[in-house]
């Protein structure tokens, strides 16, 4: 635990850093973060206390089954919880929490301190009360945030995604172009400002590989890009964070 909060403190010293040598953050503004920016080592200590909670873990079902099951118990009973998943709805985890209804998603786009979207869920389960508070507390932070009415695998953003990257995919694995060929048309003909692989190196790979063995297990079809994907995800080519996705970044 001691290793993982010096590397975390480490990245975000270097992470603030870096926005301010870009212009995008005054150094005052650097500061000021980073005095908000509290490390501890136990659950019981960072929900001690909180109103809201956002958990941001590994897209694993079982690891976020296990950090609900002990939130539960860590945070206090009138606590809103957001979970900033991509794509797993909040009411897979309803029955872990005793008053479900202050659950929803609340889903950042990544990077989340540049981009302004965030997709406010409200499921089933989840009073109009705690979708309205997580969707005004958005907007207090600078946010523009939509409202997703109800619960589909996805939301609204990524399910357009998907669409897109399953295509990039097929072209791939069918040789009709590379994978830089395509984001270059994408980029040129569509006016986006990543292809889909420059994207996918961004959010990460992994995140990308666990989504389609998600999608698989709820019954739906191999997607295209699997093997892809799973080769990827086997040699520890995630995208940026490691340093070589589609693209390699050891040398940037």
């Amino acid at each position: 635990i001691a290793d993982v909060l010096t590397a975390v403190d480490k990245w975000s010293a270097e992470y603030l850093e870096g926005r301010v040598a870009k212009g995008k953050l005054t150094a005052e503004q650097a500061a000021d973060a980073k005095a908000k920016f509290h490390l501890v080592p136990t659950l019981q200590e960072a929900a001690e206390g909180a109103q809201i909670v956002i958990e941001a873990i590994l897209e694993d079902r079982e690891v976020k089954t296990e950090f609900y099951r002990n939130l539960n118990e860590a945070a206090p009973k009138d606590c809103i919880i957001a979970s900033n998943s991509s794509y797993m709805v909040s009411s897979l985890f309803k029955d872990l929490i005793d008053d479900p209804s202050r659950l929803a998603n609340m889903h950042y786009f990544n990077p989340a301190l540049a981009m302004k979207l965030v997709e406010v869920v409200k499921g089933e389960h989840t009073a109009q009360e705690t979708a309205d508070f997580l969707y005004d507390f958005a907007v207090a932070n600078g946010k523009s945030p939509i409202r997703v009415n109800k619960e589909i695998r996805g939301f609204v953003v990524n399910r357009v995604l998907t669409a897109i990257r399953d295509e990039a995919y097929f072209l791939v694995e069918e040789g009709v172009c590379s994978p830089e060929d395509c984001d270059i048309g994408v980029k040129g003909g569509l006016n986006h400002p990543m292809g889909p692989f420059e994207l996918l190196d961004l959010t990460g790979i992994d995140l990308n590989y666990l989504s389609m063995e998600d999608r698989m297990k709820a019954g739906e079809p191999k997607p295209h890009g699997y093997e892809i994907a799973k080769a990827k995800y086997e040699a520890h080519e995630w995208g940026r964070k490691t340093g070589k996705g589609f693209y390699d970044y050891s040398k940037k």
